[in-house]
């Protein structure tokens, strides 16, 4: 009996890596052993491999006095989950001589169930990707991944219902053998969010509506202070609905990440929107564990992430913030191993500057330092663009009809319109919207005129700007410019990011 080799793929946020099942018999007492550095639930595969072999028309492996042992190689990498049932139930019947499989060059996924039935499994479309790069011609995965592994282009994806779908479909040897039907390639759609509140149904607060038209153009990071019953938490649900639809190449980015978070719903362009509770730890909001796992900022990649309440949350969860903020990325390091996660995401955040009752101030950034004492650090609060009040609504202006039906759509047209002009003037740089510009891209792309220039050096002298700060003002005065459809950075425009300056 020889050695049987077939191929799987084990994904991670950072790609996927290719594991090889060798399955090997030797004549004995039964045993059915796996190596090669497996997680529970590999170690817990066995039985449902067992019965699924055998409700499947074959000798059971524990009905053979025989010697079973399955190698997971490369055996220093961590396998987890219950993907790998189907390619060791495969790499058994091969090596028993059941199954005789060709000579494409095939990647198998999926878990079984106790009757032979595939479940579907996290993680497909990493794996497929993988198997692309590779060079992989086909991937069998469960059928109820296959509209996921289907994003992939050039590898063709069999979507399978059960164990013997697979053997009929891999063994040419067999009177049964029957090709599944391959799977037609997903088409991710256009789709703006649909959220259950839009920019029409906010009455008033205007300036805080503006700003985040602003930070939607840009991809700038956004602070809400004002009262509670305001209207900060129904600002930040419309912010979705003004988000544009995410690139190809970001969607599979983002459907990737939450196919292994096991989160991922339907397939869509529609940025992610994450909104963790303010009792959330540290470790669920940045990721982390034994071996490193991405939390609620790398969910949020190329999305939104709100922190309502954003002073209540943990003084190191806020704190952690940093790195993602400035970098776009964070880094989990653990005696285990280390990882880089994607956390390109804009941050909403939203606050009240009276823990207890309202004072009459209306003075919230007073308010703010009076009743958290820096709760929130100086290098968190320099790290968000917008300060957006959310004061208080007179009544009649509640009272009032809302005639403008078409405000989300007219912001929507705006963005679009911004979001090219940025990504036609940073095509060669890397980046593609304002918020990501370093210090030398606005050297090189910004042109200040030097009456532009002299504003600017006068206001942050008497602001007191830190050059973060001072770079930050001149990226918003940009986005600005690109919503008037402005060549050039101009007085009103710069006039305008100053006011949206973060005051504490």
């Amino acid at each position: 009996m020889a050695v049987a080799r077939v191929y799987t793929a084990q994904g991670s946020v950072t790609g996927g890596s290719l594991i090889t099942i060798e399955a090997d018999i030797s004549r004995g007492l039964h045993s059915f052993s796996i190596v090669g550095l497996a997680g529970k639930a590999i170690e817990e595969s066995k039985d449902r491999i067992n019965s699924a072999i055998k409700n499947s028309g074959f000798k059971a492996p524990k009905s053979q006095n025989n010697k079973v042992v399955i190698s997971l190689a490369p055996a220093d990498i961590k396998k987890e989950g219950p993907l790998f049932d189907l390619p060791i139930a495969i790499a058994y019947l091969v090596t028993t001589e059941n199954v005789t499989i060709d000579k494409t060059k095939r990647l198998y996924v999926g878990e079984l169930s106790l009757d032979g039935s595939l479940q579907a499994v996290r993680g497909v479309l990493p794996i497929v990707q993988t198997a692309k790069q590779i060079g992989y011609q086909e991937v069998i995965v469960p059928k109820d991944n296959a509209v996921e592994a289907a994003l992939v282009d050039g590898v063709d994806i069999y979507g399978a219902n059960n164990l013997r779908e697979v053997i009929n479909h891999i063994d040419a040897t067999k009177d049964t053998h029957q090709k599944i039907q391959k799977q037609s390639p997903t088409i991710i759609t256009d789709d703006w969010t649909k959220s259950s509140v839009r920019l029409e149904d906010i009455k008033g607060q205007e300036s805080a509506k503006r700003g985040l038209i602003i930070a939607a153009a840009g991809r700038h990071n956004v602070i809400l202070v004002g009262p509670p019953g305001t209207g900060k938490t129904m600002l930040a649900r419309a912010f979705q609905s003004i988000l544009p639809p995410l690139s190809r190449e970001d969607a599979l980015t983002v459907t990737a990440i939450h196919s292994l978070a096991g989160n991922l719903g339907e397939v869509s362009s529609q940025p992610p929107f994450r909104s963790p509770h303010h009792t959330a730890s540290y470790t669920s909001l940045v990721g982390g564990g034994t071996h490193p796992r991405p939390g609620e900022v790398t969910l949020a990649h190329k999305g939104v992430l709100f922190a309502d309440e954003f002073p209540e949350f943990d003084r190191r969860a806020i704190d952690a913030l940093r790195q993602p903020l400035e970098d776009r990325l964070v880094s989990i390091s653990r005696v285990q191993g280390s990882a880089l996660f994607p956390a390109d995401f804009i941050l909403v955040a939203a606050m009240n500057p009276y823990r207890g009752s309202e004072d009459g101030s209306t003075d919230y950034a007073a308010s703010m330092t009076e009743t958290y004492k820096d709760k929130i650090s100086g290098p968190i609060i320099d790290r968000i663009d917008l300060w957006l009040e959310v004061p208080h609504v007179d009544y009649k202006t509640l009272s009032q009809k809302n005639n403008n039906d078409e405000e989300t759509e007219k912001a929507r047209a705006d963005i679009l319109k911004a979001r090219d002009k940025q990504s036609a003037r940073l095509k060669n740089r890397g980046v593609s919207t304002n918020a990501e510009m370093s210090s030398r891209d606005i050297d090189e792309t910004v042109n200040l005129t030097p009456d532009i220039e002299k504003i600017l050096q006068t206001a942050s002298a008497k602001l007191n700007l830190s050059p973060r700060s001072y770079h930050r003002i001149i990226k918003i005065a940009r986005t600005i410019a690109d919503l008037d459809s402005s060549e050039n950075i101009e007085e009103n425009h710069l006039l305008e990011a100053l006011q949206y300056r973060v005051k504490v």
